[in-house]
């Protein structure tokens, strides 16, 4: 990992390029994305029934972690804020509070997840045939949940304090992790005992749970403020209200992109078998540019928020709008190599010459998606880390509705332009909220908004 020697002063890490904070974060993505597919990779080979199994319960599972965001989303922008401003006699309260609040919700989640996760399967209409895989997965992992929840609020820390490189091998320890146990349970030693589902749900709560205790360590040895139940008595109610009053609009941001996500996933459905599987492939190119761009986004967040802390709006302000640049070129480039390419990636997945064709076309309005994509995911996160929070939010949830669902639903079924409609109308909510956006970065509306007085500048 980084240096843990190294003093977190906040002008450290204002001072580190975009790109030392931001590499860490996209491979830590990639890792990410990848430990939500070994799983179903690997049972593929078991059992037909368990990949579908595992898929129904980590659908439940994913939905439910969306309740985590609202605090260790927050925690990334007030944390920030806190180093900024020079105020870390007050750190270790904010440490605090932000890993008691997510582990008491997550523990309630967890019991309500074992206690109900066959009521919950039956709700998503979960075939019987699945149900005993799914329901049994649901009761280890989901039981479990409360050590994911609690990494997040960590890896929010280490990223705030400059160190993006933890979370990367953190994320790496978690997948290695997964895949040896994986391979215990399925098809090494542990196969005579024919568990299954089982081992691979036992397998990921495992490596979760080691992965924290080493988080927690690294926590301890790196990073200046502690953990104390002294900080809770009396309980700090300000940095609380401080914590879900950032963290409720952005937490409720993200659950309304998922659900639009769902809603337009039902219209595609109704498309038939080439617009689905298309959907599914492109999503999995387009990926790559938006990772690319949500990774600088996350690393300018960081020092957007040390600097508004500092008081330093200036630096913000030019930060945000240099890194904006970069990630509109390189995303742009990446989706047009995309389209490019996009005749021959697409026989990765498929040989089908119709889904071919289509994800062509749909692959070319992807070069203008991401053009507002990554300005969205720059501007919008720097925002957020300057304690502008409402306006991106209620934004975000107008046009995702307004014009990404609906224009969807009338171009895709209406004016029955299909996959290609729904990809035009995203596009066009990308571009809407990245032009909106910028104005308003522009005029410097999100000044004056930090959620900590700031430390005056030297």
């Amino acid at each position: 990992m980084e240096n843990i020697k190294e003093k977190n002063q906040p002008d450290s890490v204002m001072q580190k390029s975009v790109i030392r904070l931001a590499w860490p974060i996209f491979v830590q993505c990639l890792l990410g994305m990848c430990l939500g597919y070994i799983d179903t990779i690997m049972l593929s080979n078991y059992s037909d029934t368990s990949v579908g199994a595992v898929g129904n319960a980590n659908q439940v599972l994913g939905f439910l972690t969306l309740a985590f965001s609202i605090i260790s989303s927050a925690t990334g922008v007030v944390v920030s804020q806190y180093l900024g401003a020079g105020k870390k006699k007050e750190i270790g309260k904010v440490y605090t509070v932000s890993i008691a609040f997510n582990l008491l919700l997550s523990a309630v989640i967890s019991l309500i997840v074992y206690l109900f996760s066959r009521q919950l399967l039956v709700f998503m209409n979960v075939p019987a045939e699945m149900m005993g895989d799914a329901n049994i997965y649901m009761q280890i992992v989901g039981g479990f949940i409360f050590t994911q929840a609690v990494f997040d609020a960590f890896d929010q820390i280490f990223r705030s304090n400059g160190k993006t490189m933890a979370g990367m091998f953190l994320a790496f320890a978690m997948n290695i992790l997964n895949i040896a146990g994986n391979f215990c349970f399925l098809y090494g030693p542990l196969k005579f005992l024919n568990l299954g589902v089982t081992g691979v749900a036992i397998s990921t709560s495992a490596g979760r749970l080691v992965v924290l205790v080493i988080a927690i360590v690294y926590f301890r040895i790196a990073i200046d403020g502690k953990l104390s139940l002294s900080y809770l008595r009396p309980f700090p109610f300000d940095i609380l209200k401080r914590l879900l009053r950032l963290g409720l609009p952005i937490a409720g941001e993200n659950i309304s992109y998922n659900m639009s996500q769902i809603v337009l996933s039902i219209i595609v459905n109704t498309m038939g078998i080439v617009a689905i599987n298309t959907r599914i492939y492109a999503t999995i190119l387009c990926n790559f540019a938006y990772m690319y761009a949500l990774s600088m986004a996350m690393a300018t967040q960081i020092q957007v928020g040390h600097g508004v802390g500092a008081g330093d709006y200036d630096f913000a302000y030019k930060r945000v709008l240099k890194t904006m640049r970069s990630a509109i070129v390189i995303s742009v480039a990446i989706a047009a190599l995309n389209y490019f390419v996009s005749p021959f990636t697409f026989r990765l997945f498929t040989s089908d010459v119709d889904i071919i064709a289509l994800g062509s076309q749909v692959m070319f309005i992807a070069i203008f998606l991401e053009f507002g994509r990554s300005t969205n995911l720059v501007i919008i996160n720097s925002m957020k880390a300057a304690g502008d929070v409402k306006f991106p939010t209620v934004l975000g949830i107008a046009s995702m509705w307004g014009v990404s669902v609906l224009l969807g639903f009338l171009l895709g079924i209406v004016f029955d332009l299909g996959l290609v409609g729904v990809w035009i109308a995203m596009a066009c909510d990308e571009i809407l909220r990245g032009i909106v956006v910028l104005i308003r970065w522009l005029r410097g509306t999100w000044r004056g908004k930090s959620v900590v007085k700031s430390a005056p500048l030297q």
